[in-house]
């Protein structure tokens, strides 16, 4: 009964609009009733429209007949809007404007696919007790056989791996200072670190010859490299178990991870890019906690929205963001290393709104097309570090972190919301 009483609540302020919708209907109803009498008293009408009209029933059974029908097509329609959330957008009541938002709740638990680093899956691991299925594919350039270790050696609930492509493939980044790497390095070279990315290049191996394939979706140039067949690059297939999965996820998760080393390179492959293009499930992405040296130096929220669209093909429906006030020695450590924390921009806001869910109060914005949430999805952890030169010795150094339980919690809040 509660049920059913959150369910017509969701059509209150449908009231107005649906009692001028049924009067209309009467009166179109009457006016037709009134021109049929007129036409069959008038006009000469074939001997099967006595059954037709059942007019071998009383006029009075007739009525309740055509009355209950009526009345049950009403109830169906009016009923199948309880998956609408319908609001006024003006709170001025001269102003009767309102949008229209549909939803989907997701029954049991969700199938969840991932696209991100090893660190981010395993970050993401524990929301598999959660989820019928969570289902990490991998990064393109990155060896599966890690993925298979930690998953054996940690035993996640639900969690499993996929590789997007059976065929090798590299990715390289050219940066704005016209340097091209092996996007996998570029952290490593300290004269890279002021630096970012400009574009990103799928590299896909052939034993010892290799082909670029220009990174932005639907170019169909190619720059070969080595000795290449004059055919062109070999495409890069779409192994059946990715395709699946991200065919049947009700969500895909973006992150947490590397946005040039982990996100982006899966969605250089046509297949995979386009599957996510045509999936209906909702899309979220975990934005990074700092800007990535040599990688991301100086994007803001709304510049790393902008590289999943050039190179995704879409917006993601929702943003996750670290709203945690970040300490001052974190900063200056971070900042040393050419690394900023990714913060909204008040001047990039398109929309605002604060909503208060179960867990946390969020702040939302609209960025690009995406929501993005703000919440408290950090914590900072002592992380020992050794030195190349002298390995023997290590210090203790502050850094950030996504925190496992504050993300799985804010994910489910949002799944639970939507």
């Amino acid at each position: 009964m509660q049920n059913i009483s959150k369910r017509l609540a969701s059509l209150f302020y449908l009231s107005r609009p649906l009692a001028f919708l049924f009067v209309g209907i009467l009166m179109l109803s009457l006016g037709v009733a009134q021109l049929i009498l007129w036409a069959y008293t008038n006009i000469p009408v074939p001997g099967f429209f006595y059954y037709l009209t059942l007019q071998f029933l009383p006029d009075i059974v007739r009525g309740g007949l055509f009355l209950a029908l009526g009345l049950a097509f009403l109830v169906t329609s009016v009923w199948s809007l309880r998956g609408l959330v319908i609001f006024p957008i003006h709170g001025d009541e001269e102003r009767r404007g309102e949008l229209v938002l549909g939803y989907k709740r997701f029954s049991g638990s969700p199938n969840i696919a991932v696209l991100s680093g090893g660190a981010g899956m395993l970050i993401l691991a524990s929301l598999g007790e959660h989820a019928k299925r969570l289902t990490c594919i991998t990064p393109v350039q990155e060896p599966v056989e890690y993925y298979y270790r930690a998953s054996g050696l940690f035993h996640f609930q639900n969690v499993y791996y996929v590789v997007p492509s059976p065929v090798a493939a590299r990715i390289y980044a050219h940066l704005d200072d016209g340097t091209i790497t092996n996007v996998m390095h570029v952290d490593q070279n300290l004269e890279l670190a002021a630096r970012h990315v400009e574009e990103l290049e799928l590299v896909v191996t052939n034993g010892e010859k290799e082909a670029i394939t220009k990174g932005m979706p639907g170019s169909a140039d190619y720059n070969h490299v080595g000795e290449v067949p004059p055919s062109g690059a070999p495409s890069l297939a779409l192994t059946r178990l990715a395709y699946e999965t991200l065919r049947d996820a009700d969500a895909i998760i973006l992150g947490p991870g590397s946005l040039f080393e982990s996100i982006l390179p899966n969605l250089l492959i046509k297949d995979l890019r386009e599957t996510v293009q045509q999936s209906s499930a909702l899309k979220i992405y975990i934005c990074n906690l700092m800007t990535e040296p040599g990688l991301t130096t100086g994007f803001s929220v709304g510049d790393h929205i902008r590289q999943i669209k050039r190179y995704g093909g879409f917006v993601p429906d929702y943003v996750l963001l670290n709203a945690q006030r970040i300490e001052s020695e974190v900063t200056r450590l971070y900042a040393a290393a050419h690394q900023m924390p990714v913060y909204l921009e008040p001047d990039a806001y398109e929309e605002t709104t604060v909503l208060a869910g179960q867990e946390f109060a969020q702040q939302r914005v609209v960025i690009e097309g995406s929501v993005v949430i703000e919440a408290d999805l950090a914590s900072s952890v002592v992380q020992y570090t050794a030195s190349i030169d002298s390995p023997g010795e290590s210090r203790a150094v502050r850094v950030l972190r996504h925190d496992p339980q504050k993300l799985t919690a804010a994910i489910l809040e949002l799944l639970r919301q939507v």
